[in-house]
């Protein structure tokens, strides 16, 4: 099979290559999947560079990738499954996350998998495991969303700012959306009750306050966060870089929960939880139609490295997808 490989922590073009392999052999608990499409998130960037260095703590390898197949968000269909597994059979048709998806085949336990929406094609399901994960976890069970709150999303046109702004809305808010002015239309299309264009104005302008914050990509400091904070509102953290090289950025995620223990706002940061529970709810409400993915741009695998430099870039509306 070809895959999508790298030896050495680096940029896209760098260390990413385009290799024929074998395909990955499978445990007795997991299934082998025939990818059809791999989703792109900052993880994929994180793992591949390594950085900020204490991703590499974390178990991914300290002077080398212990994964070589960067890639993790899949659709595809199930070739194949081990002696324990239970919950699919072959050929079925799923979405969900794996390891080393941006390859012709990749490894998946089944605790991570669900069946793919009758309505969604392939690259829109691949689209949606880690960033929609990542946006219901950071509604439902950081922001604790309730019908009627005030909730503003900002990177509301990143790849989990548009979950976020689609599940906000489902959950019955009224939802604000920041993100750049040619982005405006886009949130505004996803169901965002207002947008603010960052370009042109602050978040924080004293006349509106938020029950829940959910921050994707700024790099806004504590201070002005809460400023446009309801003083018992709640500021989730997902995201937020600074391409430093120790924290990235990270920083805000680490004081946040400390500060949250003096003050009367909650301040929270999102750890995605990968679990088929949650797949299962994000497809009902994929089914149901109030949460549609938005896929800016697909790329065929050859041209991995283009489209994560893409990302990189940060030029995407919602997310960008690798057909296999």
């Amino acid at each position: 099979m070809q895959a999508i490989v790298q030896d050495r922590y680096g940029e896209a073009g760098d260390v990413l290559r385009l290799e024929e392999t074998g395909r990955p052999a499978i445990g007795d608990g997991e299934v082998l999947l025939r990818v059809h499409a791999a989703g792109l998130d900052r993880g994929v960037w994180h793992l591949m560079t390594g950085l900020p260095y204490p991703v590499r703590l974390a178990g991914y390898g300290v002077r080398a990738p212990k994964t070589r197949v960067r890639g993790r968000e899949v659709a595809g269909r199930v070739e194949a499954i081990g002696k324990d597994v239970t919950t699919f059979d072959v050929g079925d048709e799923v979405f969900g996350i794996a390891e080393g998806t941006l390859a012709g085949y990749a490894c998946a336990q089944p605790g991570k998998l669900a069946r793919r929406p009758g309505n969604l094609t392939a690259v829109q399901a691949a689209a949606v495991s880690v960033s929609a994960l990542t946006a219901l976890q950071a509604v439902r069970d950081h922001g604790h969303v309730q019908a009627g709150q005030k909730v503003l999303v900002i990177g509301a046109s990143g790849g989990v700012g548009t979950f976020a702004v689609q599940i906000a809305k489902a959950y019955g808010a009224e939802v604000t959306g920041v993100c750049s002015t040619t982005k405006m239309g886009l949130v505004q299309g996803i169901g965002a009750d207002h947008v603010i264009d960052y370009t042109r104005a602050g978040i924080a302008d004293g006349a509106h306050r938020y029950h829940v914050i959910i921050d994707t990509g700024g790099n806004r400091s504590l201070t002005q966060l809460r400023g446009a904070l309801a003083p018992r509102g709640t500021l989730v953290i997902v995201g937020g870089e600074t391409g430093g090289r120790w924290l990235g950025g990270f920083d805000r995620a680490l004081r946040a929960p400390v500060l949250s223990r003096f003050v009367r706002q909650q301040l929270a940061t999102v750890m995605c939880s990968e679990n088929a529970a949650d797949l299962h709810v994000l497809a009902e409400l994929i089914e149901s139609g109030k949460v549609t993915p938005v896929i800016d741009k697909t790329y065929p695998l050859s041209q991995a490295a283009d489209a994560i430099r893409y990302l990189q870039e940060g030029h995407a509306r919602g997310k960008v997808v690798i057909t296999i």
